[in-house]
């Protein structure tokens, strides 16, 4: 489970056939990783999308929504990229999910750690 928090969208590409592109500093980050499941919550109109990651060049801040989504998700939109794990309760002792907050240019600002539970 990871979320990178509020990530401002650098461009859409309607004729990819489809997925997110997110620079890699922020997948190293977040524990994100490519062709894993994410949702993006768009900050800007409510919508939510799923697609699979592509792995963007490093330290370039490339946020990419690539195909149909591209319709919904324009340059400049904040979204909240969140990736899922399905754990059995077991499996929370000792889990760790990461929350990368970026700024305007979606450099890394902070990185949260949030752990699972101890009992």
């Amino acid at each position: 489970m990871a979320k990178i928090h509020r990530a401002t969208v650098t461009d859409a590409n309607l004729n990819y056939m489809g997925s997110i592109t997110i620079d890699k500093e922020l997948l190293d980050a977040s524990g994100i990783r490519p062709y894993q499941m994410v949702i993006i919550n768009n900050v800007s109109n409510a919508i939510s999308w799923q697609t699979y990651v592509i792995e963007g060049s490093a330290g370039k801040g490339e946020i990419i929504l690539n195909g149909p989504p591209a319709r919904i998700f324009q340059p400049g939109d904040k979204v909240v990229i969140l990736a899922e794990a399905y754990l059995e309760p077991e499996e929370l002792k000792g889990f760790e999910s990461k929350v990368v907050f970026v700024d305007e240019k979606n450099k890394m600002t902070k990185v949260e750690i949030h752990k699972g539970t101890e009992d």
